[in-house]
């Protein structure tokens, strides 16, 4: 083995010089496609008229717009929704509220009925004379008119008036002079009324005209 002066070995030196080196031609040739497919894009003309490419951006422009129209329409029907909820509910509770305050209005209101009651008993109940008893009695029925008229409720006028099935039920005929045929002549209960409600009809008694009453005008 032949070595130099500083004993190394030239052989090996020799086979390190001698090594073989590959070269990867794959992305050479790789890059170039690439590189070739970018110029041929860059060379292909665009055969589109400028009129068609001008249709076509306003076409765009028109599906952004409407875009934006239909998400701004939606907030506006979600905004819209939200404040209806709000308005309901809002007057339901008003609605509520009012019922509540006529509900208490009218307790309110016959409670006075209800001590002209309660005087009644106590005065029967001391012994008190007729007259007393028949006071507190008229006392009850003028507070319970008061409380039933304070709540809207009217009284049907009905004698001397023409018989309405609307607001009148014939409980009776009775006999009468020819200018009583078909009127009211006398009534059994009052009926009410609240508003153009009917609450109960005036249960009455009507007058008809004989045959010979009738005669003797003729």
């Amino acid at each position: 083995m032949a070595r130099d002066i500083f004993g190394r070995d030239h052989r090996k030196k020799r086979d390190d010089e001698t090594e073989i080196r590959v070269t990867d031609r794959r992305r050479i040739l790789l890059n170039d496609d690439e590189n070739s497919n970018r110029d041929t894009e860059a060379e292909t003309p665009n055969l589109k008229p400028s009129y068609v490419e001008e249709l076509e951006a306003r076409t765009k422009a028109a599906e952004q717009k409407t875009l934006e129209v239909q998400s701004r329409f939606e907030q506006l029907r979600k905004q819209l929704q939200s404040e209806t909820d709000e308005t309901r509910q809002r007057l339901n509770r008003a609605a509520d509220e009012r019922t509540q305050r006529e509900k208490a209005d009218f307790i309110a209101g016959l409670l006075p009925v209800l001590d002209n009651l309660q005087r009644a008993t106590d005065a029967a109940e001391a012994g008190s004379g007729s007259e007393v008893i028949a006071e507190g009695v008229r006392r009850t029925a003028s507070s319970f008119e008061n409380a039933l008229a304070a709540a809207g409720v009217e009284p049907i006028d009905a004698v001397g008036e023409q018989f309405n099935p609307e607001f009148h039920e014939a409980v009776e005929t009775v006999a009468g002079a020819p200018g009583d045929e078909g009127k009211v002549v006398a009534q059994h209960t009052r009926g009410y009324k609240i508003g153009d409600r009917l609450l109960r009809p005036a249960r009455v008694k009507v007058g008809r005209t004989t045959d010979k009453a009738r005669q003797a005008v003729e």
